[in-house]
């Protein structure tokens, strides 16, 4: 078992990594300008930050979907790499990306298993919001594992921007990221 403590040391230790990942999802939310069409779909993102890699026990490889590494394979490499590659990913490809709490990117991206309501109840009390969808809810609920640092989403309905860690959440509308510096 991971002990959580010590993974709480590095993950607050590298705020790079987390704000490198909310940002970018931020950005990819204000660059769409098609967010008010009926059937128009934003970009889509799910990162889940992991302590270990080895993550079997609670997700499972998605297909094709994949991460192009030979591209970007670790988010601190190049930021501007990172979110041209997040971009392209946002819009063509499904499940979950899995960062290892140093910043590497892995290739498969994975469908988070739904933790068994045992579990669930074992953990923390969790508060869920109405506009959550399944991949709000996957990120909610499986932020209440040892091994998850951290999660964040990128709707692809609304653009809305949403951290996760320890069954809490904090999110951000589409009209309230990007505080002062938001264009109009």
């Amino acid at each position: 078992m991971t002990d959580r403590s010590a993974n709480q040391v590095s993950y607050k230790s590298s705020p790079d990594l987390m704000n490198l990942i909310r940002f970018t999802c931020e950005a990819l939310s204000l660059e769409f300008t098609r967010w008010d069409e009926q059937y128009a779909a934003g970009p889509s993102l799910y990162f889940l930050v992991v302590a270990d890699v080895e993550c079997e026990d609670y997700t499972d490889p998605l297909g094709a979907n994949r991460w192009p590494i030979e591209r970007c394979g670790g988010v601190l490499e190049s930021p501007e790499t990172f979110v041209n590659v997040a971009r392209d990913v946002a819009f063509r490809c499904d499940g979950a990306v899995l960062v290892a709490a140093d910043g590497t990117v892995q290739e498969q991206m994975v469908r988070v298993r739904t933790p068994n309501r045992e579990r669930l109840a074992d953990s923390m009390e969790m508060d869920s919001a109405d506009w959550m969808g399944t991949k709000h809810l996957s990120a909610l609920e499986i932020s209440t594992r040892e091994e998850v640092l951290w999660s964040v989403t990128l709707s692809e309905e609304t653009g809305r921007v949403s951290s996760f860690r320890d069954g809490a959440y904090q999110d951000y509308s589409r009209t309230e990221i990007g505080g002062r510096w938001r264009s109009a």
